[in-house]
């Protein structure tokens, strides 16, 4: 399966947002963006410091947020949202933690002997 070039992909990204009725919004901040709903409006906002790579990430995991089971999407685009979906999964420091597993653990300093 061909992959789109990232300008390419964030468009297709907008494109399916718009399609769920999300508006996407570019901000600068400090913050790392993501699916939200202010005033009844539901958002997608994204760091316009950010590369492209990072925008399209944020724009994908936003989007498996919301559920993209009934829409239409080209096969690249879909999987690509599967993909950070799976990242954002195995990775509890990227954002919202959807693993139980790592939820609620605590962090463990190594321990010394005394020898060093």
């Amino acid at each position: 399966m061909p992959k789109l070039k990232t300008e390419a992909l964030i468009a297709e990204l907008e494109e399916a947002a718009s399609q769920l009725g999300l508006k996407v919004i570019y901000e600068k901040g400090d913050f790392g963006g993501g699916y939200c709903i202010l005033k009844e409006e539901k958002l997608i906002v994204v760091n316009k410091r950010f590369d492209q790579k990072h925008r399209a990430s944020t724009l994908a995991r936003s989007l498996s947020e919301v559920g993209i089971e009934n829409l239409f999407l080209k096969p690249a685009v879909r999987s690509y949202i599967e993909e950070q979906n799976e990242e954002q999964t195995n990775d509890p420091v990227s954002g919202t933690e959807k693993d139980d597993e790592t939820t609620g653990s605590e962090r463990t300093e190594p321990q010394h002997d005394g020898n060093s």
